[in-house]
This record gives structure tokens, C-alpha cells and sequence, in this order.
């Protein structure tokens, strides 16, 4: 299987070292700039617990030099897929699969889902639905990422913890594609089990990142802190409460209770979560995929979401002012 790992960062670093070492696949690293120099001069190594392994896969800038894949793993964050987009679709062969490695509301949810909004855009992730068009959502499968993974120095990625990849077609079928993949991802020494249900999954994960992620931002706090302070941990809480009732309203199943989820987070410990990471290298946020696209759909559900809205509008203006949203 051809496979093409777009924006080779750390976790699709990881992934592709994975795929790359197994040899059960032809891979393609897309990337760019000291990163993407360093992994064609010297390969690419990864460095997992004890074990270090350096692969060499083809390592390219352009989408086009790469040639129709049998598979594109995305793995950027959510706010560079837009800008990104018109490259991956030259990825695609007839029946190339799209696999969406991406934080919070897909582009996509909406796809096949049976309700009143079916195939709707979310305008939060997807402006003027040019994502809907040019990567089409018959194409995708979902993908809940759970690795933690750093690019230590051009051409290194450091592997920290976790190897699973849920996989899920937006429909809830096996099928021969999907099936095909995750024998590919196990093959490679990850865990890939295909859910019915992705988007159960996706809000799962979501769940916590929506209130952890901005609340960190504007306290400058890491995720042990907020779990163990009274009022943060409330408003985390408060703001999950909401978020469940709108993922309800669209047919989501959550497996576990907030109470469950926040104790989850706190286990992780000193953690500094992605959106406070990125506020503090100044880097672009990704905070309309991760909330912003949660109160569009509370909007669309008619649901009332005062601690999200607040929350938003705080953490827009703080990321505006550091340079790491649009003004």
C-alpha cells in the first residue's frame, strides 16, 4: 500500500517511522523547512522508551512529486488544513482513502449522518465548506489520535507515550478499505481497533480538550493544577455539562460521566496541554476546532452554552493579542 503521511510532524512523524519500520508499506513523508531537510539527509530516527530506530522513507515537499496515494494520513493541526487542502487533493488516485488525524470537530461530522443537519457544513472548521469540496467527505476516515509525540531536533521525533489510532468510517461500516488499514496500522506494532461509532470517540476526546485546552490558556496553568483547583476544575466541569447536551442532541453516546473524564485528565499530571503550548511559542491556536465549532453546533442544536460562549470569547481575544489568531 502506497501511503503518504501529510505534515510529518511529531505524531505523523511517529506514524510513518511505525509504518516505515514494519516495511509493509510504501511511505511518503510530506513536510517542510529544517525538518524536512534533516529527514532526507540523515533519515528519519525515533526514539521510543529504550528503543531507537532510524528509517528512511521518501521524504518530499512537493504533494505532486509524491504521486496518487492509496492512503493519506493527515496529521496537522486543524486550523492549516484549509491552506493545505489543495495539496493533499493531489494526493488522491480514484479510490484514495483520507484518514483525518486531526483534533476536534471534523470538517467531515456532519457526513451521512442521519438528523436534520445531514451533510452540513461546520463553518467553524470549514469556511464556506472548501474543505467539504476539495478533500470530499466519501474519502475519509475518521481517526482519534492518542500518542504524545515531540520533534526534539530537525529529524527526530520523540516518542512519549500511547500507540493507539481508532479508526471509523462515518457511516459505522466494516468495510474491505478500513479493514485493510488497521491490519496495516497493526502490523506496524500500533493499536488500531475500527469503532461503529467514531464520532462517540471523537467527542470523548474532544470532551476534555474543549474546556481543558482554553481554560489552560488563559490561566497559564498545567492540566494537574486546574483538575485540583476548585473553581477551575468547576468551570471545566460546567462547560463539559453543556458541550454533552449538544453532542446528545446529535446522536452522540458517551461511555463514561464528566466526573469520570475530568479524573482521566488529572492523571496525566503536569501536563501542558497543546493551546497553551502553542500561546506560549506564539504559534497559531487551534481554538475553532476545539471550541468554536462546539458552540456553532449548540447554535444549530439550540442549545444555550453561556460558559463556552464566555470562554471563547476570552480565549479568541488572549490568542489575538499574543498574534496567534486572526485579528
Amino acid at each position: 500500500m502506497k501511503v503518504a503521511i501529510f505534515g510529518a510532524g511529531a505524531i505523523g512523524g511517529f506514524l510513518g517511522a511505525k509504518l516505515a519500520a514494519a516495511g509493509n508499506a510504501e511511505v511518503t513523508f510530506i513536510a517542510r523547512g529544517p525538518h524536512l531537510a534533516a529527514m532526507q539527509a540523515n533519515g528519519v530516527r525515533l526514539l521510543s522508551g529504550d528503543e531507537t530506530i532510524t528509517v528512511r522513507p521518501r521524504c518530499v515537499a512537493d504533494a505532486t512529486e509524491a504521486g496518487p496515494q492509496d492512503a493519506v494520513i493527515v496529521t496537522l493541526k486543524a486550523h492549516s488544513l484549509p491552506g493545505a487542502a489543495p495539496a493533499i487533493a493531489r494526493l488522491f488516485g480514484p479510490e484514495t482513502m483520507l484518514v483525518t488525524g486531526v483534533n476536534g470537530v471534523p470538517y467531515w461530522y456532519f457526513h451521512g449522518l442521519d438528523g436534520p443537519f445531514r451533510d452540513r457544513r461546520v463553518e467553524a472548521v470549514d469556511p464556506g465548506g472548501r474543505l467539504w469540496d476539495l478533500l470530499p467527505p466519501r474519502r475519509v476516515i475518521g481517526c482519534v489520535v492518542y500518542p504524545a509525540a515531540e520533534v526534539v531536533e530537525p529529524g527526530v521525533i520523540a516518542h512519549g507515550y500511547g500507540d493507539r489510532f481508532s479508526l471509523g468510517e462515518p457511516d459505522g461500516s466494516r468495510s474491505p478499505r478500513i479493514e485493510a488499514l488497521a491490519k496495516l496500522l497493526i502490523g506496524a506494532g500500533l493499536k488500531a481497533p475500527i469503532r461503529p461509532r467514531i464520532r462517540d470517540e471523537i467527542w470523548v476526546k474532544l470532551w476534555g480538550n474543549l474546556a481543558f485546552n482554553p481554560v489552560s490558556a488563559l490561566t497559564l496553568a498545567t492540566l494537574d493544577r486546574i483538575t485540583g483547583d476548585p473553581a477551575l476544575r468547576g468551570l471545566c466541569r460546567g462547560m463539559m455539562l453543556e458541550a454533552k447536551a449538544v453532542a446528545e442532541a446529535l446522536g452522540t453516546r458517551f461511555a463514561i460521566d464528566v466526573d469520570k473524564r475530568i479524573a482521566g485528565a488529572a492523571e496525566v499530571g503536569e501536563h501542558r496541554t497543546s493551546m497553551l503550548q502553542d500561546l506560549e511559542r506564539g504559534r497559531p491556536m487551534e481554538i475553532d476546532a476545539l471550541l468554536g465549532a462546539v458552540v456553532e453546533l449548540g447554535a444549530m442544536t439550540g442549545h444555550a452554552m453561556p460558559l463556552c460562549e464566555a470562554v471563547l470569547g476570552l480565549v479568541r481575544e488572549r490568542a489575538r493579542q499574543a498574534g496567534c489568531y486572526p485579528a
